[in-house]
């Protein structure tokens, strides 16, 4: 009886800690979509400047672009 009590009680803490990492998962990619959104990794003022770079005056519409099609990848 020692030994099923002990099965039991393996069982119940893998399928808490599975229940867990879901959980976890789930919560975790929230916020990480939610700092994306808030805080882009690239904003225009970077496309500005990448584009000045490579020496080209970029046009608002050319700036939307970019900022759009980045926009998918998010």
């Amino acid at each position: 009886m020692a030994f099923g009590a002990l099965l039991l009680d393996l069982l119940k803490v893998v399928v808490g800690l599975v229940i867990g990492v879901i959980i976890g998962f789930f919560v975790a990619r929230k916020i990480m979509k939610k700092q994306l959104k808030e805080n882009p990794p690239i904003n225009e003022k970077m496309i500005k400047a990448m584009m000045s770079g490579m020496g080209r005056t970029p046009s608002q519409k050319q700036v939307n672009q970019m900022m759009k099609s980045m926009q998918k990848y998010m």
